[in-house]
């Protein structure tokens, strides 16, 4: 048995969540991967995935083997590279993970512009507002806008900030009048990220300190872009990212509502599995971003 065969088969059918997307992702047929799962399953005395008709998942101990397999084959990978490419551009696959918004307006013309400079990287670009788990979806790099954070298996490096403003359509303030304090929005449609059957809430900071209003209003999104749309068309004011909006308060297409409020101010981090820190096409690539985007990126200084 090709033992390293047989692990990399049953990594790849874990990530890839079945043996087809497994067969595809390594050039093999299905039967040939599910038979290198197989000796890998005997040679090790015990069962490491639960298979059905339609779906195929770890059992307890396939998920903590399968964990363990992902840092050998990094680290084997990383071995193989610091040998063969001392001198060489860098190459092969790059997997990154990013939210949806940021990553059309912003990500993905800085991408461009990196694979210009390595044209020998091959990049996939998964853009979702999903909170993933890099190390269980097999991300190299991983874009993030929250509150700062840390995690024992993963290396978060800060860009930079994720300003956020108050904004509507000057015919929605000419409509309904423009607040003068924070408590007055709940007499407004306040077009808002999350779910209409759960209460949502709103953190300012002013002269008095934080505040949290509830809001309620005609439309609500998981995604930026829409909220900006709607509050442009003027069905209310919203609460979004300077890097979504920037444009368009340029433009007087929105105007900002209550400018001695903010909110909390989120981090842009870049976020990588500890066992992908020597990695040349990582270190290369959170380099780029930091250049791109560190200090006072264009939607600051706008």
């Amino acid at each position: 048995m090709d033992k390293f065969e047989s692990i990399r088969a049953f990594t790849q059918v874990v990530s890839s969540g079945g043996f087809a997307a497994a067969a595809r992702e390594m050039g093999l047929s299905r039967s040939q991967v599910n038979k290198l799962v197989i000796a890998l399953e005997n040679e090790l005395g015990m069962q490491l995935l639960h298979r059905s008709t339609r779906v195929v998942t770890p059992t307890e101990t396939g998920l903590a083997f399968h964990e363990r397999c992902v840092e050998i084959l990094a680290s084997l990978e990383e071995a193989e590279r610091s040998i063969t490419q001392l001198h060489e551009e860098p190459r092969g696959r790059l997997r990154i993970n990013a939210p949806m918004t940021f990553g059309t307006l912003h990500l993905a013309p800085a991408l461009a512009d990196f694979l210009v400079q390595y044209p020998d990287l091959r990049v996939q670009l998964t853009l979702s507002d999903r909170f993933i788990d890099p190390i269980e979806e097999g991300f190299d790099v991983t874009l993030r806008i929250a509150k700062p954070q840390e995690a024992a298996s993963l290396i978060v490096h800060s860009l930079t900030s994720a300003q956020r403003v108050l904004c509507a359509a000057p015919s929605y303030l000419e409509a309904h009048g423009i607040p003068s304090c924070p408590e007055e929005l709940c007499h407004h449609s306040c077009l808002h990220y999350g779910q209409l059957a759960v209460e949502n809430q709103w953190t300012l900071i002013g002269t008095e300190g934080e505040q949290t209003i509830a809001v309620t209003g005609v439309l609500c999104s998981n995604n930026g872009e829409v909220l900006k749309d709607a509050a442009v068309r003027g069905l209310g004011i919203t609460l979004l990212p300077t890097f979504i909006v920037e444009s368009e308060l340029q433009q007087g297409l929105l105007n900002i509502v209550l400018p001695d409020y903010h909110p909390p101010e989120l981090t842009i981090s870049v976020i990588y599995p500890v066992n992908r820190h020597l990695s040349t096409k990582v270190r290369l690539l959170v380099d780029f971003l930091q250049e791109r985007f560190g200090d006072q990126p264009r939607w600051h200084r706008g």
